[in-house]
């Protein structure tokens, strides 16, 4: 099972408005050009959204849907891509001072993913996660989700003496 973690530096509330926006999608998971939400009301549990991968001439389309959502603290997907099969990919928020520790667990569920799942697959998911989740962070970071233009005070530096 493949789990990272990656420190935000915004409250769980700003990364929440990151997962829960459907055109942010393609921001932060690595693969994904575009995604469009299907139905349902995106995050809520059983809403989809369908996404498109595009590695030069070629495309492909692949779904996502909600399986589980706890607002502002976890969110559980199935990721869907044709021949491949199914992924299970759970996000966790964790408050961390005035910060958010991001936990990523994902693994595959059905199809070929899973049947030829081993330790190669595995260490691809780390660097996916790696990946991922920093693209995750500078989203969040640069106030792209719902909340947008909410920034907060850097902190202040202390004055350097000669």
């Amino acid at each position: 099972m493949a789990v990272r973690h990656q420190l935000i530096r915004r409250p769980p509330h700003e990364v929440w408005d990151v997962l829960a926006d459907p055109a942010l999608y393609g921001e932060w998971v690595v693969g994904p050009s575009q995604s469009v939400p299907l139905d349902g009301n995106w995050p809520d549990a059983g809403s989809r959204l369908r996404y498109t991968v595009r590695l030069g001439p070629w495309s492909a389309e692949g779904t996502t849907t909600v399986r589980h959502r706890e607002t502002g603290r976890e969110l559980e997907l199935e990721a869907a891509f044709k021949a491949l099969g199914t992924a299970r990919i759970f996000l966790q928020l964790r408050p961390w001072g005035e910060d958010t520790l991001v936990v990523c667990d994902e693994h595959p569920l059905r199809g070929l993913g899973g049947t030829l799942h081993n330790p190669v697959i595995e260490a691809a998911l780390q660097l996916r996660h790696r990946g991922m989740l920093a693209r995750l962070a500078k989203t969040v970071e640069q106030g792209q989700g719902q909340g947008r233009g909410r920034q907060r005070p850097r902190p202040r530096t202390a004055a350097r003496h000669a």
